[in-house]
């Protein structure tokens, strides 16, 4: 099947060195991760792989990334081709062998790609049925308190407009702007109400909420005013629930 991101992963994989990236989200998503030695872990939504091979590298035993981009997932394999770390990409639906299988589950921007509040369910479900029973979902949905108007993040390589009042499922258009890159994506801004409430819906608990936080390293490099826009304001936030039914 197609999709928008197709034609992008080198625009992604490119994102991947830029300050935002590498001082800010990158190490927000490891740290909320934690310790991954010994664990099997699902990318849902890998898109050129980015997060697959990081999870690899930290630790992960196996290491999977999922996508219904044919586009995305040509480029994670090629990348695995050229420089093998053991992780394995599957493109279109979890296959019914691994159900139950992950000790962990990432998705990266996954969830404003649901269009429906099905759609969202979907990918909920997708998740809950990866894991096994106690393991832990942990996602990064645009921010319940996102404004369009309130800071410009052209800075870090991006921009976000969207209609306003924001509700369910109002399109958010994403412009990847950096170092030559101008590429345009639509993305789904969805309330917490919705969020925490289709997380329960699909088997998970109460999602913890945490902002992504920017390193030492990021401020000694680029000063605490380069940061201050986006940490008053951040797009997105880390969600992360336990599937239900496993010692917690």
């Amino acid at each position: 099947m197609t999709s928008q991101f197709d034609t992008l992963p080198g625009t992604y994989e490119d994102f991947t060195g830029t300050a935002f990236r590498t001082h800010l989200e990158t190490p927000s998503v490891l740290t909320a991760l934690g310790d991954l030695h010994g664990m099997r872990v699902l990318d849902l939504g890998c898109g050129s792989g980015v997060y697959t091979r990081l999870l690899k590298q930290h630790g992960a035993a196996h290491a999977t990334g999922l996508d219904i981009s044919a586009g995305m997932i040509g480029h994670a394999r090629a990348q695995e081709a050229a420089d093998p770390l053991g992780v394995d990409y599957l493109d279109g639906t979890l296959p019914d062998r691994l159900a139950g299988t992950f000790d962990l589950v990432l998705g990266v921007y996954v969830l404003p790609y649901a269009t429906t509040p099905a759609e969202l369910s979907d990918l909920c479900v997708t998740a809950a049925t990866a894991l096994r029973p106690g393991g832990r979902f942990v996602t990064l949905p645009i921010h319940p308190g996102f404004r369009p108007d309130a800071v410009s993040y052209a800075r870090y390589g991006f921009t976000l407009t969207a209609p306003e009042p924001l509700a369910d499922a109002s399109p958010v258009t994403l412009n990847l702007r950096f170092d030559g890159h101008d590429d345009t994506v639509t993305a789904r801004y969805w309330t917490r109400a919705t969020l925490e409430a289709t997380l329960r819906r699909t088997g998970f608990t109460r999602p913890r909420w945490s902002d992504p936080t920017v390193t030492e390293q990021g401020i000694t490099a680029h000063g605490t005013d380069y940061w201050k826009d986006y940490l008053g304001h951040p797009h997105t936030v880390i969600a992360a629930c336990t599937k239900e039914g496993g010692d917690v």
